[in-house]
């Protein structure tokens, strides 16, 4: 494919999560509990939520990456997808609920509700459900991005803006009066589209679709950043008032580069509810959004496949420490990012070029790497 040609790290990566697609689940269904060889339908949901928060890193890194935008908050847009399926999948239990209400949510009639909310309406219907999944965290993103990069609002200023944007949300959803199930959020999810959440054969299909999420997900971001429009953002990353002093409209190109990413990190959310049964206020939280950077940098910023490598990675050791050493896992994550800052300054992904580089020049020696992008 043309938006490849020349990016063997994401030919890899897909490459990759193909061969991933489709082992996964054959050793799932295939290969009975007792053999070594079977992968559990716990792993396959685990691994469909590192996938979705690949998505998330790749969604970070267009940004971050080839725009320059430090964003702090893309947990809140993550966030806002997964209440989006959060909210289609509570209208889904229906009288199933503890309460037995038709209409009400569980916690609604809880709090005495006597009737559904108005932006409740339409979240029985999965293609209305799917197209706020984007256009909450799209016209969210929008809006913020009309504001602030109309007043040329940048750097660390910005970086803490998106920050405070995602705090104030996580505020708001904790208020029961909001109608989103305060601190405990929305739960209890059933069936999507009629099919048992709890079932083997969904959960495997929750975990292609992220597959094929990440996928598409992955080129559409490439054809950005190798489009006319990807070089423009590479431009105002680089010399943002030289390129807007030739001519070119730089609070457009960040508009709507950000908003495709805030509506790619609300589709890698809409996924990821379903697989873990639960969405709260807890998503929004500013750490979430700090995580992610640490991902991509972790990665290696700028190549996008690094974004997946490293959201993938240290989501792993994440499930690792917090069984086998729980008190150490937020020591090892920060001794982990800042070991890469300061040896690994482009990522895990920087290392495999280098070491390709050394490959076809043995004699470059320790030449010091091309500047990160």
């Amino acid at each position: 494919m043309g938006v490849l040609r020349g990016d063997r790290g994401g030919q890899v990566m897909l490459a990759l999560l193909l061969l991933t697609a489709i082992v996964v689940p054959l050793l799932n269904l295939a290969v009975p509990e007792g053999n070594p060889f079977h992968v559990s339908t716990f792993t396959v949901t685990l691994l469909g939520k590192y996938l979705t928060y690949a998505l998330l890193a790749v969604a970070v890194d267009l940004v971050w990456g080839y725009l320059g935008i430090l964003s702090l908050g893309h947990g809140a847009f993550f966030a806002l997808g997964g209440y989006a399926m959060g909210m289609y999948l509570m209208r889904q239990i229906g009288d199933r609920g503890v309460y037995g209400d038709p209409v009400l949510p569980d916690f609604m009639v809880f709090l005495n509700w006597q009737e559904l909310p108005w932006f409740w309406h339409g979240f029985d219907l999965f293609w209305f459900a799917m197209l706020m999944v984007v256009l909450v965290p799209g016209a969210l993103a929008f809006l913020f991005g009309w504001l602030a990069f109309r007043s040329r609002v940048t750097g660390v200023y910005l970086s803490i803006i998106t920050q405070a944007l995602t705090y104030a949300l996580m505020l708001a959803f904790f208020r029961n009066e909001m109608g989103f199930g305060g601190n405990n959020g929305l739960t209890d999810f059933k069936d999507l589209l009629g099919f048992d959440l709890q079932a083997d054969s969904t959960r495997i299909g929750l975990f292609l679709a992220s597959a094929l999420a990440l996928a598409l997900g992955y080129l559409a971001c490439r054809w950005i950043v190798t489009s006319k429009l990807g070089r423009v953002a590479v431009a105002i990353r680089d010399a943002e008032p030289r390129t807007r002093f030739i001519g070119y409209r730089v609070d457009r190109v960040k508009v709507a580069i950000w908003t495709f990413s805030a509506m790619l990190a609300g589709i890698a959310g809409a996924l990821y509810v379903p697989q873990v049964g639960i969405i709260n206020p807890g998503e929004f939280s500013p750490l979430n959004s700090i995580e992610l950077v640490v991902w991509v940098a972790i990665g290696g910023r700028a190549t996008l496949y690094g974004a997946v490598v490293g959201a993938i990675a240290v989501n792993y050791g994440k499930t690792y420490f917090t069984g086998a050493f729980p008190e150490a896992w937020l020591f090892a994550l920060g001794g982990l990012f800042v070991l890469v800052t300061l040896f690994l300054p482009r990522g895990i992904a920087g290392l495999f070029q280098m070491l390709k580089r050394r490959k076809a020049d043995p004699d470059a020696g320790d030449a010091a790497p091309e500047v990160a992008a």
